[in-house]
């Protein structure tokens, strides 16, 4: 028989056994936790690198030396200003039929997925277009830039977005956008301004230049972080596009703050893409040179990058009022300045400057009405609707100009932007609501 005290013993002894036990469990899932929480702090610090990465990536992208020549280009191959406005329209017919499914790709398959292939698909457009020679060739390699710039129009944003709302540091988007579209305007102002000396001795020159460094932003791309968006589907399928557009479309309809400001938006980015580029072969006939037509149209992106890097400021001042409302109205009178002025050019860089602050503070508010996994999705709906104006506008400004003038053309979308902005600030002034 044991004594009281052996029996004490051995309870302490089981008592001390089982704390061990406990003790060496705690660890256990101490370290499981600290693990985890490193994991999470390292997928973080990657996501916040995507920012610094994307300033880069927007550096090289628009680092283009074609941008300023292209119309010039092909007009020397022998292309009138009616082919011109054609091969346009085929880029933006492509874009429309192209830009829902490409955003549903960015969703389901990811953002960094989709950037990848558009810097790939952007390298043989370039390819073709320095090697092509005939109105077919030319007209092939704007169909797959446009599929290019289809693949990158809702992603990019939506990896910038999305980066920043899973570091719950989203707030910040619009001075990031901001400063992006101060890198994007920069470097085009450089791209436009090497690219105008290159065409002056061969246009090829600016085309080769242009393959380079779209294969250093290619490779570039890989090094980002996909954002970890929870998609409600097991299978990456057909039918998974089919309902990811269903349902941003349903979203855009529900909502029609967000309608609004995409068609809004989309119909300023429309005019000033159809002047910048018709302003090309303007200026030459002008008697400008490839040289000057790059000076001018990099002190329109310079204008850009000043007033979007200060996009945030300038909201903070007139507010939404006078980004929606007022500011159409200024940038249809400065088109009216760039198509009777003799001073045009200064007119030019206005609409372009006015352009991006649109660019930047109503990309902000479309950002923060979108659920992420269907921003990819419905920014690419928004680029759609661009495309569909200019299917419409492109060509009709060069069949008018080769008709009459391009100072006729330009007249034309005087009227029409003058009619829109209008239009949109009775819209505006009709609604009580806040449209943030």
């Amino acid at each position: 028989m044991k004594s009281p005290w052996q029996e004490i013993v051995k309870g302490d002894f089981y008592v001390y056994i089982s704390m061990i036990g406990d003790y060496k469990k705690i660890v256990s899932n101490y370290n499981k936790l600290a693990n985890l929480g490193g994991i999470n702090m390292n997928y973080k610090n990657r996501l916040r690198k995507n920012i610094r990465k994307n300033y880069l990536f927007v550096l090289l992208n628009n680092f283009s030396f074609t941008n300023g020549i292209w119309m010039i280009y092909l007009a020397s191959k022998g292309l009138t200003l009616t082919e011109l406005g054609l091969i346009e329209g085929v880029f933006h017919l492509t874009s429309f039929l192209m830009e829902i499914p490409t955003g549903a790709i960015a969703d389901i398959w990811g953002r960094k997925v989709s950037r990848i292939c558009g810097r790939m698909v952007s390298l043989v457009s370039s390819i073709i277009m320095l090697f092509s020679n005939t109105f077919l060739g030319f007209t092939m390699a704007f169909i797959i830039s446009a599929v290019s710039y289809n693949l990158e129009s809702g992603a990019g944003d939506a990896l910038i977005y999305d980066s920043l709302k899973e570091i719950d540091e989203d707030k910040k988007y619009m001075k990031i956008f901001g400063f992006s579209e101060l890198i994007m305007q920069v470097a085009s102002t450089g791209g436009l301004i090497i690219g105008g000396y290159l065409s002056k001795y061969n246009y090829k020159y600016a085309y080769i230049a242009a393959i380079i460094v779209g294969l250093i932003n290619f490779i570039h791309c890989f090094s980002f972080t996909e954002p970890k968006i929870e998609m409600k589907t097991e299978h990456k399928s057909l039918k998974t596009i089919k309902e990811q557009v269903v349902k941003s479309y349903t979203i855009i309809v529900s909502n029609k703050v967000i309608g609004f400001l995409l068609i809004f938006s989309q119909a300023i980015f429309m005019f000033n893409t159809s002047i910048f580029f018709y302003f090309q072969n303007y200026l030459l006939a002008n008697g400008m040179t490839q040289d000057k037509i790059g000076i001018i149209l990099a002190l329109s992106s310079l204008g850009s990058a000043i007033v979007g890097a200060n996009g945030y400021r300038i909201e903070r001042k007139i507010g939404q009022v006078g980004i929606i409302a007022v500011v159409p109205i200024l940038i249809a009178a400065c088109i009216w300045g760039a198509a009777l002025s003799k001073y045009y050019y200064i007119f030019f860089i206005a609409v372009s400057s006015m352009e991006s602050l649109i660019y930047v503070v109503v990309g902000d508010y479309i950002n923060k009405l979108i659920p992420s996994e269907k921003r990819a999705t419905i920014l690419s709906m928004g680029s759609m609707i661009f495309s569909a104006y200019m299917i419409i506008i492109f060509p009709l400004i060069g069949k008018i100009g080769d008709m009459y003038t391009l100072q006729t053309s330009f007249e034309v979308v005087a009227f029409i932007a003058t009619v829109m902005s209008i239009v949109s600030f009775f819209i505006f002034s009709r609604s009580n609501k806040k449209y943030i």
